[in-house]
């Protein structure tokens, strides 16, 4: 078990569960005060809310933080389907509703900055804030393509060696071997069936022109191995006003390899 390391600025952290009308119960980690402002955390393809244990402790005390597990990962439900991200987003938005949250920062890490542009395009009053984490307008690429087929061979139980390594090959730095350890087990969980259908549900995802003139951050590394720097700086120019953030020698999970910066440019943007 990978255990949170608190500062004294830093709250809690708590699990709670929200059920959406369409009967699929999700699991959330929360922080902070309900009263405080809202940050919405969604992570990337079969992780969950434990891609973001790293740097929720690092995050404003005042801050209200809700990570998800999105369907089909972690610990909330697997049905049988709704995996296109506009069905991932209408879970976003009506989990919003019951948490009574008007306006959120969204922050979207690869498959999650993906649910976040479905957000933004379907519900575009509720994000105050767009933040894009290792991402690009579309899925569609040679990387993502080879990926599929791999993902289209698997059974289960998931294989570790597979999983290890695509975990491995999100990342350019070192990266603590006890939290890769647990992101390998998280991600072993999620059955090959959803494997699937999560990766086509991405694949097809194609964004809404003109894009949303929400206030936007695209942040990534100039060492991504899925999503290229020319891929980062296309998305960036989609949208009216963004800003872009390449790090030097980070792969595709800033917030594994260097949480403490990852923060720095999140208060820096937000703020």
């Amino acid at each position: 078990m990978v255990h949170f390391v608190r500062t004294a600025r830093a709250p809690a952290i708590s699990l709670a569960e929200v059920t959406v009308a369409n009967g699929v119960r999700l699991q959330y980690r929360r922080q902070g005060p309900e009263s405080g402002p809202a940050m919405i955390l969604l992570h990337g393809y079969s992780d969950s809310s434990l891609s973001f244990a790293r740097i929720m402790p690092l995050l404003p005390s005042e801050q209200r933080v809700i990570a998800l597990d999105l369907r089909g990962h972690g610990d909330s439900d697997k049905p049988a389907g709704g995996y296109r991200m506009s069905d991932l987003a209408d879970d976003v938005v009506e989990i919003m509703d019951r948490l009574q949250v008007a306006t959120a920062v969204v922050v979207g890490h690869s498959m999650g900055s993906f649910v976040a542009q479905a957000i933004v395009e379907r519900a575009p009053r509720r994000v105050s804030s767009l933040v894009l984490v290792g991402s690009a307008a579309s899925a569609g690429n040679a990387v993502v393509a080879g990926l599929r087929t791999a993902v289209e061979s698997l059974t289960d139980p998931i294989d570790a060696a597979f999983v290890r390594d695509f975990q491995y090959s999100t990342v350019a730095q070192p990266v603590p071997e006890a939290f890769m350890d647990a992101a390998i087990v998280n991600s072993r969980r999620m059955p090959a069936a959803v494997w699937k259908k999560v990766l086509s549900g991405l694949m097809q995802f194609e964004p809404k022109l003109p894009r949303s003139s929400v206030r936007t951050l695209v942040l990534g590394g100039a060492r991504d191995a899925v999503f290229s720097v020319g891929e980062q700086v296309a998305l960036a120019r989609q949208y009216p006003f963004a800003q872009l953030r390449l790090i030097e020698n980070i792969g595709h999970s800033l917030h594994w390899e260097q949480p403490e910066l990852f923060v720095r440019e999140l208060m820096r943007f937000t703020r």
